[in-house]
């Protein structure tokens, strides 16, 4: 059960959190799915799309749970992202995280993704 990642502001984890689905962020409604990260993407991810934010999260779930709701769709470069097709349960995350910034700007992953 490989887990997959998504990083949101606390404040719109917590709206989700409160109505029990999470439809995404602006981004995610845009373009009709709920943009993931795998573990290797994450630094990336972090770096292009939330830059210098503060009050962020990084929610991790299985892959396995949305059978295919999920796609891994090429992205960057032809990299295959996971596409979540539908709602997130926020009761679905494996573990919630904060993702703090460092000192120059860069967000703190985790060391242990597990």
């Amino acid at each position: 059960m490989p887990l997959i990642y998504k990083i949101c502001p606390a404040a719109l984890w917590s709206e989700a959190e409160a109505k029990g689905r999470f439809d995404g962020a602006p981004v995610d409604l845009a373009d009709g799915y709920i943009h993931f990260s795998t573990a290797s993407q994450l630094a990336e991810t972090a770096a292009k799309h939330f830059a210098g934010q503060h009050g962020l999260l990084l929610i991790a779930v299985d892959d396995s749970r949305f059978g295919a709701a999920l796609r891994y769709e090429p992205s960057r470069g032809g990299a295959l992202f996971p596409h979540l097709y539908a709602p997130l349960d926020p009761k679905a995350a494996r573990w919630i995280a904060p993702l703090p910034l460092r000192a120059d700007g860069s967000h703190a992953i985790p060391e242990s993704l597990a």
